[in-house]
């Protein structure tokens, strides 16, 4: 079920009117919910909006924020910390932890 994180989370539009010119300068990271005959499995995408490539990505059976945290970590530590990490307002992306 989608919710809306906790408003002190909340926080701005940055994309719009952006001009986006490089790597690195704009990070996407969203889930998929991928069906499965016993509930379902979530997949998370980053990816550098500029390039068009995937800087990670994982599956995992729970929504927990530590399971996005955790994959955000790993890439900037791969592929060097972005300028802006652009996500939806749903619960994972506007928590404390994230």
């Amino acid at each position: 079920m989608y919710r809306l994180g906790r408003a002190e989370y909340v926080h701005p539009y940055l994309l719009r009117n952006l001009n986006i010119t490089h790597p690195n300068q704009v990070w996407q990271i969203d889930i998929s919910y991928v069906p499965m005959k016993k509930g379902f499995m979530y997949l998370t995408a980053i990816i550098d909006v500029y390039s068009r490539f995937i800087v990670g990505w994982q599956i995992s059976n729970s929504l927990e924020e530590a399971t996005q945290t955790e994959l955000l970590n790993e890439s900037i530590e791969r592929y060097g910390k972005p300028e802006i990490i652009n996500s939806d307002q749903g619960s994972q992306y506007t928590s404390k932890n994230w």
